[in-house]
């Protein structure tokens, strides 16, 4: 009789790692939200996602890139391996032929975008005026971001209904501009708006920006 090898299913192990790598990134957003960048330690993340040092090391490399996962998964909402430019929300604004509409529906997802991610976006802007480690990170936060607004323009631009005197660059950076955590930062955190306050202004300064 011949034996019949089984193939290797490493199915389990992958989900694994995704569950302990997620208990390692939410561990370090609570305590970059508590403690600070530089007070939190890759000692103490591990400690409070009940994981060695080690695997913290060999999952993320350094304490800077733990908080670029940070702030992905704090944008995302999730840890599924889904681009955001994928999600039901982005398609429906792509199937929306309506400029103004799409608009409306970008900036409500972009709002509460905004609620999840807005601590470790301030933590990382700021933070890296006294610690270099992360400079790299923030430029990396507003090229990804600048990528975004380029693809969101292409779609505003192809439906028509944009100023006539608007270029793809023009279009692209004032999206930029108002994707800055600083709006969010002033009028939200530090003048209490309320989330649809914020919500209604934004939608009507991109709509008034960008259409005639």
């Amino acid at each position: 009789m011949h034996t019949v090898k089984r193939s290797y299913d490493a199915s389990g192990r992958r989900e694994v790692a995704r569950s302990r790598r997620h208990r390692v990134v939410r561990a370090a957003r609570d305590l970059f939200e508590r403690d600070g960048f530089r007070a939190t330690t890759i000692a103490s993340v591990a400690a409070a996602a009940e994981v060695s040092p080690e695997t913290v090391y060999k999952a993320f490399g350094s304490k800077a890139v733990l908080a670029k996962a940070v702030f992905d998964l704090a944008l995302a909402g999730d840890d599924e391996p889904v681009p955001i430019r994928e999600r039901p929300g982005m398609l429906a604004i792509r199937a929306e032929h309506d400029v103004r509409g799409k608009i409306a529906m970008f900036v409500d997802g972009l709002v509460q975008r905004l609620e999840r991610s807005a601590k470790v976006q301030i933590m990382v802007r700021d933070g890296r005026h006294v610690d270099e480690a992360l400079v790299p990170v923030w430029d990396q936060l507003l090229a990804e971001g600048l990528t975004g607004m380029e693809m969101f323009g292409e779609q505003l631009l192809e439906t028509g209904q944009l100023r006539d005197d608007l270029d793809r660059d023009e279009v692209r950076d004032l999206l930029w501009n108002y994707l800055a955590i600083d709006h969010y930062e002033r009028l939200v955190l530090l003048r209490g708006w309320s989330l649809n306050h914020y919500r209604q202004w934004l939608s009507s300064a991109i709509t008034n920006a960008l259409c005639p």
